[in-house]
């Protein structure tokens, strides 16, 4: 398999719900605009707490600074595994669980903090671009590594990467953090680019104007009431959506677009309290039981906590295996 480091240097902000209103005109421009921008990377997350946005620099210039925007200090690079030039796709399991033994168990072993974004179509994941060499010293016996420069993939020289590289301290064993799992159900969809404009004023309602929590609660594990939870994310031309079931009747069903199954998603939501960006291995910690025990799951970081949608079917046995795997790292 090939490790691909993508030519995106990558913010991660917060924006408080009450500072909204100063964004409107760059995130209009940014989700249903892109031909009015240079950003080729932006994902837009809402959670109960805030906004969390993942784009690039030129996605980055179009917002102003202001006292409800949080900033992380450091620039992310992206890297996406493929296999034969595609992006890895299994017939088994799929999501982050495929690449949990692989990239996220070795990064988490060499102490280098790790963002994940899945998509609709591929897994995205972010890395400090300070920690590359350790990244490229790490994956080099696993992967073949090649780092996109104006469009073109070109080889890493992992001897060259490596030089000077000075050995990471041995990663400390986690903070066990609680999972709970609310009761909506989600779905992971994707639209053609060209019928954006056809769901832009119902993505605007959503977004921007639909605040209360859906009604609709799935039967079984009862952590939490149904939690606010919509993701948004417009990478190279391609759109991913994730929104909860009651969301999803808002839209034309002709327009979105959906694995033939129609699966529905559960979520798991990492983190008491806010998890910030230097602890290591939390990815880590959901997807390595998930892998082992073949469940696909798909992971979105945000600013504050983390998030694993996981199949519907089998939600409280999902949860039980990971409050045992939790227990018995303590």
């Amino acid at each position: 398999m090939d490790l691909q480091i993508l030519e995106h240097r990558v913010r991660v902000l917060s924006l408080a719900r009450r500072g909204l209103w100063l964004y409107t005109h760059p995130l209009l421009k940014l989700l249903l605009l892109p031909r009015r921008s240079r950003c080729k990377f932006f994902s837009l997350t809402e959670t109960p707490e805030d906004y969390t946005l993942m784009l690039d620099e030129e996605g980055f210039k179009e917002l102003p600074p202001s006292e409800f925007m949080q900033v992380v200090d450091s620039t992310w690079l992206v890297l996406n595994v493929l296999s034969n030039g595609r992006s890895s796709t299994s017939s088994q399991a799929i999501g982050v669980t495929k690449i949990a033994k692989s990239v996220i168990a070795p990064l988490a072993e060499h102490n280098v903090s790790v963002l994940m974004l899945s998509t609709y179509q591929t897994d995205f994941i972010l890395v400090r671009e300070k920690d590359l060499p350790v990244v490229i010293h790490t994956l080099a016996g696993e992967f073949d590594i090649y780092k996109e420069v104006n469009g073109e993939s070109i080889p890493v020289n992992c001897d060259d990467a490596s030089n000077g590289f000075l050995k990471p301290k041995h990663a400390v064993s986690p903070t066990v953090h609680p999972v709970q799992s609310p009761q909506n159900r989600f779905c992971i969809l994707t639209v053609a680019p060209d019928t954006l404009p056809a769901i832009a004023t119902m993505l605007l309602d959503v977004l921007f104007y639909s605040h209360s929590p859906p009604k609709e609660a799935a039967s079984g594990s009862q952590d939490l009431d149904s939690s606010r939870f919509f993701a948004f994310s417009l990478i190279e031309g391609y759109i991913s959506i994730v929104m909860d079931a009651e969301t999803q009747k808002k839209f034309p069903s002709d327009l979105l677009l959906t694995s033939s199954s129609g699966e529905l998603w559960r979520m798991v939501r990492i983190g008491g309290q806010p998890l910030g960006f230097d602890e290591c291995g939390i990815v880590a910690q959901i997807a390595e039981p998930l892998a082992d025990a073949d469940i696909s799951a798909y992971y979105i970081s945000t600013f504050n906590f983390d998030h694993a949608l996981v199949p519907e079917e089998g939600i409280d046995s999902i949860i039980e295996l990971l409050r045992k795997r939790q227990e018995s790292s303590r």
